[in-house]
Formats: C-alpha cells, sequence, structure tokens
C-alpha cells in the first residue's frame, strides 16, 4: 500500500510536466471538454460499457487509453482545435482509502501532464482529486494549475470512502470551504461528471430496473442531486466566483428549474442555507455542456432558461463517437445566429477555461 512517505518518490518517477497554454486556433473549429483518458491501472474500475458506435468493450478501453493516434485523427476529420482530457470515471473517486486515493491522483496528473507534453497546441487537463481531505485537494489543484499548467479539475461525483468503501463524500458540506476558497482564489473551473453507483446503492435502487443503470436514469439522478446539495447548502453564496460545470445538458436541472424552484420556496422558513433561487447560480456560478445530448429542441429550451452564456459544446468521447457530436453540431448552422453558433462552439469555452489568457 502506498504511504504519504512514498509521494517524493512518486514525484520523482513522474516529474511534472510544465507546459504553456498555447493551442492552436483556427478561428473556426470547436473546443470540447468532457473527453475521457485514463491510465492502464484504472482500466479495471470502468468496467463494462456500451461503447460508440456498437465497439467492443476492448476497443472502447483502447480509445480511452489512446491520445495522439485515432483520437487525434478524428480531431483532424471533425474540425477539432482543442482537447481537454480527464480521467474516466470513476477515477479517484472510486478509491476509499485516502492515501492511496491521494496518491494515485498525482500519478494520474502527472502521466497526463507527460502525455500531453509534447501536443499542448491540441490537449489540455483537467485535475483529477482525492476529495476525502478539502485541504489535500486544494493543495493538488493548485499544484496541478501552476506547475502543469491545467485548466481546471473534474471530479466524478461523489468520492467513496470508509474501510468499506460505503461511506459518500459531498462537497456541499462546509468542510470543503477551504477547497472552494481555492478554486475561487485561482479562477478555474470544476467540471462534475457522473460516476457508477457503490453496489449498497444499486442493489437498493436499481436492482428492479437494471436497464436503467448508468447514463439512462443513474447518472442524472444522483449528480443532479449533488449539484442541487451544491446550491441549498449555500456553497455558492459563500464562495461567488466559484465556477462548476455539469455536462449532458445539465443533467436535466435545467429542465426541471420551475418545478424545483417552486418546491424550494418552502424549505427557505426550514433552514435552508441558499439565499438565491436556483436560476441565479446558472447565471453565475454553474456553466452546462452539451456532452452525449445531441438534443436541438432541448438546446432551445436550455437557451431560453439559462442563457446561452451558461453552454459549451462537448461530446463525451470515447462514450460518444466524435462523429456524432461532429454531425450534430454543424446541423445547427440555420437554428443559431452565427455569433450564438460561435459561442457554443468555441467562444465561451475559451473565456472559462482562460485559453486567450
Amino acid at each position: 500500500m502506498l504511504t504519504f512517505g512514498s509521494l517524493l518518490s512518486l514525484l520523482l518517477a513522474f516529474p511534472p510536466t510544465i507546459y504553456g497554454r498555447k493551442w492552436r486556433d483556427s478561428g473556426t473549429g470547436t473546443i470540447v471538454l468532457e473527453e475521457a483518458w485514463t491510465i492502464p491501472d484504472l482500466i479495471p474500475s470502468i468496467g463494462d460499457v456500451i461503447a460508440a458506435n456498437g465497439e467492443t468493450n476492448a476497443e472502447f478501453k483502447a480509445n480511452v487509453l489512446d491520445i495522439h493516434n485515432q483520437r487525434l485523427k478524428a480531431m483532424d476529420e471533425s474540425n477539432i482545435d482543442f482537447m481537454v482530457l480527464s480521467c474516466a470515471q470513476p477515477c479517484i473517486q472510486g478509491i476509499s482509502d485516502p492515501v492511496d486515493a491521494a496518491n494515485m491522483a498525482i500519478k494520474v496528473n502527472n502521466q497526463l501532464a507527460s502525455d500531453i507534453s509534447n501536443q499542448t497546441d491540441r490537449f489540455g487537463g483537467f485535475a483529477s482529486l482525492a476529495m476525502h481531505n478539502a485541504t489535500a485537494a486544494a493543495l493538488e489543484l493548485r499544484r496541478t494549475v501552476k506547475e502543469l499548467g491545467f485548466l481546471g479539475a473534474l471530479v466524478n461525483d461523489y468520492q467513496q470512502s470508509g474501510p468499506d468503501g460505503q461511506t459518500l463524500l459531498f462537497y456541499d458540506q462546509p468542510e470543503y470551504d477551504v477547497f472552494w476558497q481555492a478554486v475561487s482564489d485561482l479562477d478555474v473551473p470544476v467540471y462534475f461528471h457522473p460516476r457508477n453507483d457503490i453496489p449498497a446503492v444499486i442493489d437498493l435502487i436499481y436492482a428492479h430496473a437494471p436497464f436503467t443503470q448508468g447514463a439512462p436514469q443513474e447518472y442524472a439522478a444522483v449528480l443532479s442531486t449533488h449539484i442541487l446539495g451544491m446550491c441549498t447548502n449555500g456553497v455558492f453564496d459563500r464562495f461567488p466566483k466559484a465556477k462548476i460545470i455539469v455536462g449532458h445538458l445539465g443533467e436535466r436541472i435545467p429542465s426541471d428549474l420551475v418545478r424545483i424552484e417552486a418546491r424550494l420556496i418552502f424549505q427557505a422558513s426550514l433552514g435552508m442555507p441558499m439565499k438565491k433561487n436556483l436560476t441565479s447560480y446558472f447565471k453565475t456560478n454553474i456553466f452546462e455542456t452539451t456532452s452525449g445530448n445531441f438534443a436541438t429542441n432541448l438546446l432551445k429550451f436550455h437557451i431560453g432558461e439559462i442563457g446561452l452564456d451558461r453552454i459549451m459544446y462537448s461530446i463525451d468521447y470515447p462514450f460518444v463517437a466524435i462523429e456524432d457530436g461532429t454531425v450534430w453540431i454543424n446541423s445547427l448552422d440555420n437554428t443559431l445566429k452565427k455569433q450564438d453558433l460561435i459561442s457554443l462552439k468555441r467562444g465561451l469555452a475559451i473565456e472559462v477555461l482562460h485559453l486567450n489568457d
């Protein structure tokens, strides 16, 4: 088992690769920022998946490990200028031991920095973080941003913890304030990504309807509750500069804003810390992406609910085929005004990720 004493040797084995943020800007290409990658050590934790375009599980796992071969070829064919990579779920959030998790986060982050160091004009990184301890997570986020040039972090929903892995840690509690202060100070986003639930949750909720596990229902149901917890527990009131990103068109929250807000009103008298309404946080703190949810009518509805200045294009590769996203985004030429389409494809991402700073 790795110990904190092994951190130095780990850092020496994978020395930080400091790189700049000069990226290939064609002026017309897209930017995508929920695109998965991993290291061989973590492949078993991903499990079997239904891959894009009927690929086998073996083909999917080959694609999620790859950066510079078929991934880059597909980017060139689809006019993708820049892709932000992050560790495929559950990644560090599936490691219950805090020491093992902290060490693996360092290993993953250093490996990602090394893997993309020779092509930073096309690839950026989101840090993986062990969320057992908010101070340690803040320190690793700061290291990856300042030393490795990462553009923020991605967390795969709740952190497993406890000796049996059955304790679930959510980041909407006051003990995580030191982390959100660091996020605010660094002015980088944290991407909230879904994960497969622990077996105890699966057995209680999904055993009767196993086909609803994963993307059909499980992911959105669990992660949206985490996001609502961030709002209702006052995280964005305490840290008004904190920014988070939620994929799959906001895990359904903007589709149900009216209903949610109408019922939350009654919670204020019961001690709910939230000081504003939910919509306000989608105007100031929360962004969403289109990853894996290429629904044009729903996109138009969300534009009306939260505004196009809160929505970015992403794909969710290799869970979703790059070609599928490309066909959809190109189909919007007659749906959105030219400047609005530029904002969706690239403009807002440039701003949120500080790519031109």
